[in-house]
């Protein structure tokens, strides 16, 4: 294949979720690594944990074999000082639910940082902490019915961790809000902050957004007006992207990172590998296949088809040996 005919020739940039994408609880995920170096793109890290000082994130990369320098990694835990800074004078209080890395930030940016309510903070910024319990969580909730302005580093209702997927920052939010009903204003993915700012700093002209949960990495790239690759490596899987809407939808979906080396066109929902799709009522039928023909080819067909009705299909049916086969793999 000729090499312009790749999706990675397509861009200068990659703004890489991590955590699903790239590795899993700090271990790289199969071809990630290779396939980022061998790219030719530059290589931009975009992730909504703020539990990491930016640069443990770049030593860890480095660890498993990526080129990461500092400058290379945007964090939520930085969008989200971003926002504080909007509504913060220099000095004011901050009550900050994170870790050390997320209070280190704040700290230095001039704020003063504080775990009590009683210090009556003018914001609570909320990030991801394993750490933060029953006691925590009421002081903000206690910050926040007194007027303090509620702010999140992201809304990830879970993390993808080597055991399976953990209770995320989101979860932990939502504990929050059913005390006070406050929702935060979040900085992280899904909203589109997070990609421009990666793109700008690069001056990238034609970024690609990479990741592997559709409510905030793929939902963002969309809301953000990019081209995006899910990979099916972390916590959205082909059930889920049959129901996506259509705000969530991907331009291409690969396997995983060795979808930067393929052909575009092979890689973006429609017919291939012999399968067809077709609607029966509100049945998504998946006929056809031959014996080399992919799971991945599959979801491919089904989803041009599925992605044209209002809404998902509430079954998925296989109508022949090999789309039984390829269904089988779906999750």
């Amino acid at each position: 294949m000729d090499g312009n005919t790749t999706l990675q020739a397509q861009h200068d940039a990659l703004l890489l979720d991590l955590d699903g994408t790239v590795w899993e609880g700090g271990r790289a995920i199969p071809h990630a690594v290779e396939a980022i170096n061998a790219s030719g793109c530059k290589a931009i890290y975009i992730t909504n944990n703020a539990s990491r000082a930016v640069s443990r994130v770049a030593a860890m990369l480095q660890d498993i074999g990526l080129n990461a320098a500092e400058a290379d990694v945007l964090t939520s835990a930085q969008a989200a000082l971003g926002l504080a800074e909007g509504v913060l004078e220099p000095g004011d209080p901050v009550l900050v639910l994170g870790a050390q890395p997320f209070k280190d930030l704040v700290r230095d940016a001039g704020y003063q940082v504080t775990d009590s309510a009683d210090d009556a903070p003018k914001a609570v910024l909320h990030g991801h902490n394993p750490d933060t319990g029953w006691a925590e969580l009421s002081e903000a909730a206690l910050a926040i019915r007194a007027g303090a302005v509620y702010l999140a580093s992201n809304m990830d209702t879970t993390l993808p961790m080597e055991r399976g997927l953990m209770v995320g920052n989101g979860s932990m939010i939502a504990a929050v809000t059913s005390a006070t009903g406050v929702t935060p204003r979040s900085a992280g993915k899904p909203e589109p902050a997070m990609f421009h700012q990666a793109a700008e700093r690069f001056g990238a002209k034609s970024p690609l957004g990479i990741g592997d949960r559709l409510d905030t990495d793929l939902a963002g790239g969309v809301a953000a007006g990019m081209p995006t690759l899910h990979v099916l490596t972390g916590v959205s899987g082909p059930l889920a992207l049959l129901q996506a809407p259509p705000e969530q939808h991907p331009t291409y979906i690969g396997e995983d990172m060795r979808a930067l080396a393929a052909d575009p066109a092979t890689l973006r929902p429609g017919a291939q590998g012999g399968f067809q799709a077709r609607m029966e009522g509100d049945e998504l039928v998946v006929d056809g296949g031959e014996e080399a023909s992919t799971s991945v080819q599959a979801l491919r067909t089904a989803l041009e088809v599925a992605w044209a009705q209002p809404t998902g299909p509430r079954n998925v049916r296989a109508a022949s040996t090999e789309a039984e086969v390829a269904l089988a793999k779906w999750w």
